[in-house]
């Protein structure tokens, strides 16, 4: 097939519709040349420029590149999330590979590239972000906006079009592994902030990734890839609203499937949700792709498919469209069973024709696109060695926004006084994580993921740690540091000295918390699920040593899930919860202790008052709350939603600005006043939650359905005005239906879920009513000064 300069293909005509251009192309391509398009293969950028050579390991079959390419590549994995690869060496990499890609191919089609992005691009350099549960303790959209657009545009500047983030999954037991990678345990709270997310993210030319799509989070015992058992309701009230909301407002334009299988259909073989549920209903039209391997799963986990054909037909067939993240099904298995006429050709053109139009749409098949990434267009391309540190994936700019995020996100959790910290003589840090660079980092950090595996390369960004961050934040104290003991290790050796170090003190800073990694290889991270929720190792024993010096101390915990800590609750003179708040997390966590930054950040997930009572979220029922008849009580130490300020606010002056009854598709408008009572400026967070008393299915006490972050300076005051919509007080009813019912409601203005402090009264009158994905599904929030 040939293109002249007057007469080019009709798929490079810009004047025609990507649909359009992408049928042309179909209709010009033979099967193989199809199924190509439906893959990608798994690759290492080259560290010395040359092409990208192919990822083996045990998951991996062998891939040989000059087989695949003359039929086309649909995409290529992780090139820079492989292994260490300069940016700039990374980049010249990926773009001979595309150049090869494009000449072998008839049609000159390159592939996509995709990598991954939750705390950051997952790249060697790249500043490391926080992670999305420290997102989620911002209660803060338009600062994850600004963070993922310029996650994006590092990105896009080297060649990538494809993230593969946000989490959207729901925590609903916090021994699972993967709690870091989610935003919290609220779907309102997931669902706004993975839209900004996503929002930051699209801004800057790079293809959003929904995951995991759906109820991953809700395995049984907190395991990773395990059984799921979800009610229908459970699963259309708890789960999916985060996935509706990102679909509905962010833009987002892929979708990868969830290991799940619920109620005995794996997600990846679900029609009814791939098709029926997330294109039919909610209008998707972009790329399905499949998680790592989960195509392969249908046949080797969870047994509907007999043979790697079999599970191909069953996934694409659902609405699969790409198999990530390298071939292995969709290949001469695909082509077996369209051949044998198992499976129509039909369902590979729907799945290309989604491709091809994201392609198109990302300009890879217009007559000018070109393979130089934008970061290399003005280098000398024949000097690879002279492009070495010429792309600078960490910018102060890049810090500055991380370090906004870290400290937004830090929670005081307890406080009886102690802090700030008036500039101690001697402060003793003690716990494995204060002199630790690795302790703020998420499983997906690139130094967690990938720079294990290379303990020979250097870590590539800057990490101080938090005696470092406290030296420079307190020149004038005398700071000492002991470990006491491992992350997770039994030894009780070094008990002693730390003792020792607290005793010759006159604060105690315990740094404790998690170690992020893969496949048991952590304490957080995926496949690093915990049997309870103590923390890890020894180190409840060695805060109860510190606690008994009689010593005051303050316990700052990095970790990437909530831990019970015992007595610490009632004993420690405060208590400061960061979930992996990235590489500024140390100057952060030292702000926070000297008082350089007032704390605003709300804990996204409760922290257990006891490790054995989960599963337990606030998102519960009057069932699920103590009682007599059971001696486990799920109660929270601190609730969702809770966090301390080292100022004071008070609330007043509560008004239902409207009638006390609405029609069941009306609105009712309530409002209070706020004012900073203290002697400095600070960020209060004020919750709104619904209350449903009597409803016709079981409901949770309450749920957020609205929050404003309120800046104000000593002695001003807002007005904080909620209109409340009553389809956000729809839910499932018993015949599986989205409805609004008629009834009393209660609005709860709270500073967590566990401090309502105002309550209005809104009965809703009429018949019930049905909606549906088109309903409203946010207050609108005004934030006036008050006069």
């Amino acid at each position: 097939m040939s293109e002249t300069t007057t007469h080019p293909a009709p798929w490079r005509d810009v004047t025609a519709t990507p649909q359009e251009r992408a049928d042309s192309l179909i209709a010009a391509m033979t099967l193989r040349e199809k199924t190509a398009q439906l893959f990608g293969v798994w690759v290492g950028a080259s560290t010395e420029g040359g092409e990208v050579a192919p990822h083996q390991n045990e998951m991996n079959p062998p891939v040989d590149l000059d087989e695949i390419l003359p039929h086309g590549l649909g995409q290529l994995t992780r090139p820079f999330g492989t292994a260490p690869v300069d940016p700039a060496l990374g980049a010249l990499s990926l773009q001979r590979t595309q150049q090869r890609i494009t000449a072998a191919n008839r049609f000159g089609i390159p592939a996509l590239v995709h990598e991954e992005c939750l705390a950051g691009f997952a790249a060697w350099q790249a500043t490391a972000y926080p992670v999305p549960l420290a997102w989620g303790a911002t209660f803060n959209p338009e600062l994850i906006r600004t963070m993922s657009a310029a996650i994006g545009a590092d990105m896009r500047s080297v060649g990538v079009h494809q993230g593969l983030a946000p989490v959207l999954d729901v925590v609903r037991d916090a021994r699972w592994g993967r709690v870091e990678e989610t935003i919290g345990e609220d779907p309102y709270l997931i669902g706004t902030l993975a839209t900004a997310y996503i929002q930051g993210l699209e801004s800057s030319g790079i293809i959003a990734t929904l995951k995991h799509f759906v109820g991953y989070s809700a395995s049984k015992a907190g395991r990773n890839l395990a059984p799921v058992s979800v009610g229908a309701r459970e699963q259309a009230d708890v789960l999916l609203p985060p996935f509706e909301m990102a679909v509905r407002e962010s833009g987002v334009r892929s979708v990868m499937h969830a290991y799940t299988d619920m109620d005995g259909v794996p997600t990846a073989a679900d029609a009814s949700l791939l098709t029926g549920l997330l294109r039919d209903t909610w209008g998707f039209s972009g790329t399905v792709v499949a998680d790592y391997f989960g195509i392969a799963f249908l046949k080797n986990l969870h047994g509907v498919a007999g043979s790697l054909g079999e599970a191909a037909a069953a996934a694409l067939s659902a609405g699969v469209d790409v198999e990530l993240p390298t071939v292995h099904a969709f290949g001469e298995h695909l082509i077996t069973e369209i051949e044998s006429g198992r499976l129509s050709v039909s369902m590979v053109d729907r799945a290309l024709h989604r491709v091809l139009v994201q392609k198109i749409e990302l300009g890879l098949l217009d007559a000018d696109w070109s393979a130089v990434p934008p970061a290399l267009e003005n280098a000398n391309l024949e000097d690879a060695e002279g492009l070495e540190g010429s792309i600078t994936l960490d910018s102060d700019a890049n810090r500055k926004i991380a370090a906004r995020v870290a400290e937004e996100s830090i929670v005081l959790a307890g406080n009886n006084g102690i802090l700030p910290l008036r500039t101690p003589g001697r402060i003793a840090v003690v716990g494995p994580n204060g002199d630790n660079t690795q302790a703020f980092l998420g499983c997906y950090s690139f130094p967690a993921h990938v720079g294990g595996q290379h303990p020979d390369v250097p870590v590539g960004i800057q990490l101080p740690t938090v005696a470092q961050a406290l030296r420079a934040e307190f020149p004038d104290s005398a700071i000492s540091v002991t470990a006491g003991c491992s992350v997770d290790g039994a030894s009780t050796e070094g008990f002693d000295d730390a003792v020792a170090a607290a005793a010759d003190a006159d604060v105690v800073v315990a740094v404790l918390g998690d170690r992020a990694g893969l496949f048991g290889r952590g304490t957080s991270g995926e496949g690093c699920d915990a049997e309870s929720l103590v923390l890890p190792g020894v180190q409840q024993q060695l805060l109860d040593l510190l606690i008994g010096t009689g010593k005051p101390v303050v316990l700052v915990l990095l970790t990437g899930r909530p831990y019970a800590v015992g007595s610490a609750v009632e004993n420690a003179a405060a208590i400061v919860q960061a979930f992996f708040p990235g590489e500024e997390g140390g100057p952060a966590v030292a702000g926070i202790l000297s008082g350089r930054v007032n704390p605003s950040g709300r804990l996204p997930v409760s922290i257990p008052a006891r490790p054995g009572a989960q599963p337990s979220t606030y998102l519960a029922s009057r069932l699920a709350k103590a009682s007599s008849v059971s001696n486990i009580d799920p109660a929270a130490a601190f609730p969702f939603g809770h966090g301390l300020s080292y100022t004071t606010f008070e609330w007043s002056g509560l008004s239902l600005d409207g009638p006390a009854a609405i029609s069941v598709d009306g609105e009712a408008k309530a409002s209070i006043t706020v004012t900073n009572t203290g002697g400095r400026a600070g960020t209060e967070l004020v919750q709104l939650y619904l209350h449903d008393p009597v409803a016709s299915v079981v409901r949770p006490e309450l749920r957020l359905v609205g929050y404003a972050r309120v800046p104000l300076e000593p002695g001003a005051s807002a007005r904080v005005a909620f209109t409340v919509p009553a389809d956000v007080a729809s839910f499932t009813g018993r015949d599986g239906q989205r409805i609004v019912e008629p009834g009393d409601l209660q609005l709860g203005f709270g500073a967590s879920s566990g401090d309502i402090r105002l309550t209005a009264a809104v009965t809703l009158a009429g018949e019930t009513r049905s909606v549906d994905h088109t309903r409203r599904l946010h207050c609108s929030v005004e934030v006036t000064p008050a006069t």
